[in-house]
Order: structure tokens, then C-alpha cells, then sequence
């Protein structure tokens, strides 16, 4: 489960799940949800690594990772699977080409930022994962 969330100019983008990678994926679909509302076929599948000394400077790098996919690749992604050990995080993204007809992006993400940053538990041991997007 995922949501997007508005603030100014830029969008903010929230995933949620039982487990911190699990929400970590769940933002990565809303930042796909962000830039297009038509459904995304995973042909293609990419790796990424990145690190950082906290669980929420790591949804950061998470997403420019996945932003900076997105950019060199010219591709949109649909599924996600993350694995986080530690302060390393391995994940492996689907996707497709972008096709400006059939996608028509509505928005070019250009960074995960610190903005309303939050990786957090719930009472309930849900986890949930946030940060604004600059488009």
C-alpha cells in the first residue's frame, strides 16, 4: 500500500508495509504512481546497492537510486523487491522503457529529498516510509 501526498511544487510520497523494506517498495511504487498513471510492464529487471548510516537517509539514497534508474535508463519501474541489511540496501527493479504515448509522464522526478523524511513503526508493528520528491 502506498499514497502520494502533496506539498508546493513537489510531491510527497509515502509507502507502507510490515516490514521497513516492505515500505521502502511500497514508496517506489508511488514515486512510479507520481510520474504515471498507466500500468507498467516489468520485462526488464536492474540492480541497485546503496548505504547509509540510518534507516531513513536510506529511503533517501533508495529513491535516487531508483530516480537515477529511471533518468539513464529511460524506464519506469512496477515492481521492487529490497533487501536491507544493516546500513546496505540490495534491490532489484522491473520495468519497461518509458513510451511518452502510452505512459504520458506527468512529472520528471529530480530528487528524493530530506523534506518530511520519516521511516518509522507503528503500535501495530506496521512500518511506514515518507519523503517529498522534487519534480
Amino acid at each position: 500500500m502506498w499514497e502520494l501526498f502533496p506539498h508546493d511544487a513537489d510531491v510527497g510520497v509515502r509507502g507502507f508495509g510490515t516490514t521497513p523494506a516492505d515500505a521502502f517498495e511500497q514508496a517506489a511504487l508511488a514515486l512510479t504512481a507520481a510520474v504515471t498513471d498507466e500500468p507498467v510492464e516489468a520485462r526488464t529487471s536492474v540492480e541497485v546497492e546503496c548505504r547509509a548510516p540510518a534507516l531513513d537517509l536510506l529511503l533517501v539514497e533508495w529513491l535516487n537510486a531508483v530516480i537515477y534508474e529511471m533518468a539513464v535508463r529511460r524506464m519506469l519501474f512496477s515492481r521492487f523487491e529490497v533487501r536491507i541489511d544493516g546500513d546496505l540496501l540490495n534491490g532489484t527493479l522491473w520495468g519497461e522503457p518509458v513510451d511518452v504515448l502510452r505512459h504520458a509522464p506527468a512529472a520528471e522526478p529530480k530528487g528524493a529529498t530530506y523534506g518530511e523524511l520519516q521511516v518509522e513503526q507503528a503500535a501495530d508493528g506496521s512500518w511506514s516510509a515518507a519523503c517529498i520528491v522534487d519534480v
